[in-house]
């Protein structure tokens, strides 16, 4: 769970530091968020093709090598003199860091028997589940407290940790171990090609308006064709980087599916609950991160809970349970208006914290238990990567729609605001009575009151608009139970379970 833990955190953690490492290195705000978007990108071309290296390497030195690599990574990115070479240096971190997730999760897996199975994801799913909470809480304290360059150095003692303990615990089983493979070139190519600009796509659509941008519109055909040929030729050879045939297990794609749009909700509703708390609200960044922190708290109690009872009660249950709860959570969101108090906001967080723990385990051992253990770590190389473009896809939707959204709600709002609406004739005279007796006569009141009226009316769009999105997740997440029908337990990830 170790490098599991700090690879999430590293993923999240410099988006609270840009102002100051832009500040240090003399960087504009679009470059700075490159030390994010370059990671994002390394990272997701080398989850998918992860069990594939393992199998090239051997998967012990393949996870010690990586665990060296972001440590090493880590330590030259605190060092980094430039935003050129944070940059690079970043790259290099998530070539290093991908791989992490993948392979402890697939050691786990294949270490405890299937009985246990729920124990070990309770432990790992510490890592999964409170890493996008921690790191930017753990983040912001350690750039204001030390500096940024901190939150890179406190990865090396951490790796270094986690190297001794694999070099000392962890053993290959024989089908694990070092094997002649011939090279998937063309796999190699189109993958990265294809995930790297997608990845690129979705951190900076946003902000370029999508395909307005000559850049995020060719970006964007590139990844689309790359990944099309990367599934024929995939397909097609004897020993691909990745093998797509295991989506021909349809419990193993139906968790998939699940697994993406839960994430999808996760990471949007993290994005979306400090922006309403901050923007809307006038909290502080610490105020909105005490409101976040209880459901990251809510979430590690509850995956205990789920993995003790993960043999007692049905998964399937327990997962439609879980997805019922975020629903309802994202509900209690969507019900927001602006005199909204601190404890309501807090309690649907923990809401969504409690749900997301008694989803992660079922489904990951729903989604896997089939999988036998000489293709698990290319199931699980999957697995986190559909989990973390979820994210991504999730975060690009939200961004857009909020924005979208607002610009639809100000038009209508806008149409009552006329002379003959008798609502706006009376706060106009109001204001204007305000306003005189602070000294305030004539046009000057009568502008200051409309300038009032329109900041009040820019915020209550903006309210809808949250109300929307939150609305859209909440639903989102009911389309997902059906699919929860498609699931079904395996006897376990033994060499007889399906493929």
């Amino acid at each position: 769970m170790i490098p599991t833990l700090i690879e999430i955190i590293d993923m999240s953690v410099v988006n609270v530091a840009l102002d100051h490492i832009r500040g240090s290195l003399s960087a504009g705000v679009d470059e700075s968020t490159w030390t994010i978007t370059t990671y994002l990108v390394s990272n997701a071309i080398i989850i998918p093709i992860t069990g594939w290296l393992s199998r090239l390497l051997g998967r012990k030195v393949y996870l010690i090598v990586s665990i060296g690599i972001f440590t090493v990574a880590s330590l030259l990115c605190g060092l980094a003199w430039s935003l050129e070479s944070l940059i690079v240096f970043r790259v290099l971190q998530g070539l290093g860091g991908g791989a992490l997730q993948p392979i402890s999760q697939s050691i786990l897996l294949e270490t405890f028997p299937p009985r246990q199975h729920g124990i070990a994801m309770a432990f790992f799913g510490v890592g999964i589940m409170f890493g996008p909470i921690m790191g930017p809480v753990l983040g912001g304290w350690i750039t204001d407290n030390w500096s940024w360059h901190w939150i890179f150095f406190i990865n090396v003692p951490i790796g270094i940790l986690s190297i001794i303990l694999t070099i000392l615990v962890i053993q290959d089983p024989p089908y694990m171990r070092r094997m002649k493979m011939k090279m998937d070139y063309a796999g190699l190519l189109f993958v990265a090609l294809g995930l790297g600009c997608l990845q690129v796509v979705l951190d900076k659509g946003q902000r370029e308006d999508w395909f307005a941008s000559s850049l995020i519109m060719w970006l964007s055909v590139i990844s689309v064709v790359a990944l099309i040929l990367f599934a024929v030729v995939e397909l097609r050879t004897q020993t691909p980087v990745v093998d797509l045939q295991i989506f021909r297990n349809v419990s193993f794609t139906a968790g998939n599916a699940i697994m993406f749009f839960t994430f999808f909700n996760l990471f949007s509703t993290l994005v979306l609950l400090p922006i309403f708390l901050q923007k809307l609200m006038g909290y502080t960044a610490t105020l909105a991160g005490i409101v976040l922190g209880p459901g990251g708290l809510a979430t590690i109690l509850t995956l205990q809970i789920a993995g003790l009872i993960s043999n007692r009660v049905s998964p399937k249950l327990t997962l439609a349970c879980g997805l019922l709860v975020n629903a309802y959570a994202v509900y209690l969101m969507s019900q927001f208006t602006l005199g909204v108090d601190f404890n309501t906001a807090l309690w649907s967080r923990v809401v969504l914290g409690i749900g997301m723990g008694f989803v992660f385990i079922p489904l990951t051992n729903l989604t896997l238990s089939t999988v036998s253990k000489e293709k698990m770590a290319n199931a699980t190389a999957i697995f986190n990567l559909l989990r973390n473009l979820g994210g991504s896809f999730g975060v690009a939707f939200v961004t857009t729609m909020l924005e979208r959204r607002a610009q639809f709600h100000q038009a209508r709002l806008t149409e009552h605001l006329s002379p003959l609406d008798p609502a706006y004739q009376y706060f106009l005279e109001q204001g204007k009575h305000l306003l005189g007796w602070r000294g305030l006569h004539g046009p000057v009141s009568e502008q200051g009151t409309l300038a009032v009226l329109y900041q009040g009316l820019v915020r209550q769009a903006n309210m809808l608009s949250f109300n929307d999105v939150f609305l859209i997740l909440g639903l989102l997440l009911l389309c997902l139970l059906p699919l929860i029908l498609l699931l079904r337990k395996g006897a376990g990830a033994g060499p007889g379970a399906a493929h």
